[in-house]
């Protein structure tokens, strides 16, 4: 009889660690949200520069931007719109704090980022009239009034970041002829 409880009390912990165990793995995916997809991740990591990173981000945060757009306008809403809406919402945030933060990396790195910069200045200043047509209002905007509040303060620091370190790049130096 003794032996049977024990054996009884060893199972129920057995099982009590295996649901504890499970419990933290739906947990931690749960908190991790990734705005990307695998394919995107992969993508991201196979860029070797911060400038293809950065072109990348950008595309990335254009194409959140247009399905959120495109949610916008469907007729026939998902059962979770304000989820959809938001998620989107935060992964365009995500992927042009990204963006920006490869500034950062390239000046550690020392690579000319020029080009990359004025394309993402011009497409960042494209998001924020986007961004703030949007913030006019519309049927359903308290359900995402404060994230689009958040995108837009994002996407004008990394304007920000953008031009001061367009004001920071030097010039190339001419070179003269020889006399």
């Amino acid at each position: 009889m003794l032996r049977q409880v024990r054996r009884l009390a060893i199972w129920m912990m057995l099982l009590l660690g295996a649901t504890v165990v499970f419990a933290r793995g739906v947990q931690a995916r749960q908190e991790k949200k990734d705005y990307l997809t695998d394919a995107e991740g992969d993508r991201i990591r196979d860029a070797v520069t911060p400038p293809e990173r950065m072109k990348l981000f950008v595309i990335f945060a254009d194409d959140r931007l247009k399905k959120f757009q495109y949610e916008l306008t469907r007729t026939v809403p998902e059962g979770r719109r304000a989820e959809i809406l938001n998620g989107l919402l935060n992964a365009y945030a995500g992927c042009i704090d990204d963006a920006a933060d490869q500034i950062e990396v390239a000046r550690e790195k020392q690579v000319d980022i020029r080009a990359a910069l004025k394309s993402m200045q011009s497409k960042g200043k494209e998001f924020l009239e986007a961004l703030q047509k949007i913030n006019q209002g519309g049927p359903e905007y308290d359900f995402y009034k404060d994230t689009l509040q958040d995108a837009i303060e994002g996407t004008q620091d990394a304007l920000a970041d953008v031009d001061k370190a367009l004001k920071e790049l030097n010039t190339a130096p001419v070179r003269r002829k020889p006399s």
